[in-house]
């Protein structure tokens, strides 16, 4: 018996590296699909919005893309340029922080010599020295980089194209590969894992703005400069849960200790982790539900191998596929079997609803309904 479950678990082991190596393989393919996934979970719901009010599906499509990629476009946009144009102030304050810690740290009790921390420059420009080589054969790749970065946007775009327009299509080509007596358990799974998809991506833009606002407007009661940049990059953080948070606040908290003083770092580390708490324990319960939510270390140790796999894109990504696999694989063990007719990709529960509708509504069930009762009657005035 042990020996079986111990080959079992090597097989599932092997077919998990393998993927692995395929998905580190295909990551110039995988990567763009991945992200256009994400936008269609974000953008499906305004062309099933469209779609009800009798607009055709393509015309719904190119009016939700158009409009989205406008709107995202133009978000981003304004997030990414003001934090450049903050940058070189945001740079000088991080560069009084660093000066202000290096003089902490030459004064009792840490007394660290202070020609170890006058040759932390040279010892930096020393080590770019010594890998000239490898920097400049990076250097030469930019124009490889910059063609592999076109292309994936380019895929990106086509793919989320057919998503958002033959989405549903797909889904059903790729339950054909699917055996036949597993096939609705299988098509279950995946309608209840896009909804948690469209869930998370709808929770982590709305607690992105909630933390960008709330945490620049601690700063700016504060007083605390580059409050724009700063919110800014609260907002792209928060779209790595955890870690982002925590490396935007600890930077937001810096920068009020050396421009305003320890108070002022004291009352925005305060604000920072009162946002945190709303998000954590208010804003994810809510917007996300018991079907999306994970445990802080598996979202953690997501990020980490999202990370060591792709970089920050594989930060990004790691969340949400971990959100997807915990969906798919809790319908697929559930013990209740259910009609994929009755769970939505959007929202299961309206759905659920239109199809009890449809039941109370349906002319044999209600007979046979109606005739179980009068057979209940019946057998009580008998008994009695």
């Amino acid at each position: 018996m042990s020996s079986e479950v111990c080959a079992r678990l090597l097989v599932i082991a092997a077919g998990l590296a393998l993927l692995i190596y395929l998905v580190v393989l295909l990551r110039v393919v995988v990567i763009p699909v991945a992200i256009a996934i994400l936008l269609s979970a974000l953008l499906v719901p305004a062309v099933l919005w469209l779609t009800a009010r009798r607009v055709p599906r393509g015309a719904a499509t190119a009016l939700v893309l158009v409009g989205g990629l406008a709107v995202l476009g133009g978000l981003l946009s304004f997030v990414v340029n003001t934090f450049i144009n903050g940058f070189p102030d945001l740079r000088q304050q991080l560069q009084a922080s660093i000066l202000s810690i290096q003089s902490m740290l030459m004064r009792p009790p840490f007394n660290l010599p202070a020609d170890w921390m006058l040759n932390v420059p040279a010892q930096i420009s020393a080590a770019i020295t010594a890998n000239r080589d490898a920097l400049t054969s990076g250097a030469l790749t930019t124009a490889a980089t910059v063609g592999e970065v076109a292309a994936g946007v380019l895929l990106t775009i086509f793919s989320l194209i057919f998503f958002l327009y033959d989405g549903p299509r797909i889904w059903r080509f790729l339950l054909r590969a699917m055996p036949g007596q597993r096939r609705n358990r299988v098509d279950v799974a995946g309608r209840r894992a896009f909804a948690a998809l469209v869930g998370y991506v709808r929770a982590t833009v709305l607690v992105a703005i909630v933390d960008a606002v709330g945490i620049g407007l601690g700063l700016m009661i504060v007083g605390v400069p580059l409050v724009i940049p700063l919110a800014a990059l609260v907002f792209l953080g928060a779209f790595i849960p955890t870690i982002g948070a925590v490396l935007t606040g600890a930077i937001a908290v810096l920068i009020a200790l050396v421009a305003n003083g320890p108070i002022a770092a004291l009352i925005v580390l305060g604000v920072v982790i009162g946002v945190q708490q709303l998000e954590g324990h208010v804003l994810q319960p809510l917007l996300l539900g018991r079907a999306v939510r994970l445990h802080a270390l598996a979202v953690v140790l997501a990020v980490a191998a999202g990370v060591v796999v792709a970089g920050i894109v594989g930060a990004l990504l790691a969340v949400p596929l971990l959100a997807v696999l915990n969906t798919a694989v809790r319908s697929l063990t559930s013990d209740a079997e259910q009609d994929p007719a009755t769970v939505d990709a959007v929202d299961p529960r309206q759905s659920q609803l239109a199809a009890g509708k449809a039941w109370r509504t349906e002319p044999g069930r209600m007979n046979r309904l109606f005739s179980r009762i009068r057979a209940a009657v019946e057998r009580r005035r008998a008994a009695r």
